[in-house]
Parts: structure tokens; sequence; C-alpha cells
């Protein structure tokens, strides 16, 4: 019996533990908003994607701007799949030709 109950908690250990590594690993991969796709950028919340537009278009000008037109092409049919870093990229280009103007 006590053989028993030593193997379980031992079981329990390794489980508990195993449970651990994988929801740090979820935690670390979700956590970068800057590297993932606009799926990610539709769940995340406003402080989020104004700092990961903020890190992209290493400049505090127009951030409202650049986060409302990402928003509307995360809005798109089938651009789910699209990079963050090139739908900042397309909407800061598109700012700064506009501000040529």
């Amino acid at each position: 019996m006590k053989f028993i109950k030593k193997y379980l908690k031992f079981v329990i250990g390794i489980a508990v533990l195993v449970f651990v590594v994988v929801m740090f690993f979820f935690a670390v991969k979700n956590s970068d908003l800057e590297n993932g796709n606009l799926k990610k950028w539709r769940s995340a919340d406003l402080n989020r994607r104004t700092a990961a537009a903020q890190i992209l278009a290493a400049s505090d000008e127009n951030l409202d701007l650049l986060v409302q037109c990402v928003d509307k092409i995360a809005t798109l049919p089938d651009s789910g799949e699209m990079a963050v870093r090139d739908a900042v990229a397309l909407c800061y280009t598109g700012i700064q030709v506009n501000q040529n103007n």
C-alpha cells in the first residue's frame, strides 16, 4: 500500500511538472505579438497592439492611426495568416506616403 502511495505521488509530481512546462511554453509563445499573425492581433488588447506597433515602427508618431490601419487589415477576409510585421510595414509606408503628399 505504501508503494502505491509513493508511486502515485511520483506520477502526480511528474504530471504537475509537465503541466507547468507546457503552460510556460504557451505563455512565452503567445506573448510575442510582433512576430505573430493577424489572428493573434485581433485577439490582443489595445495596449499590446499599441506596444507592438510602437516596437515595429520604431516611432511614437501616428500610433493610433497605425493601429487602426492594422485593425482594418485584420478584418479583411483571408488575412488571418498575414504577419503582423508585414501589416505594420504596409500601414507605416502608407502613412509616410500620405504625409509626403
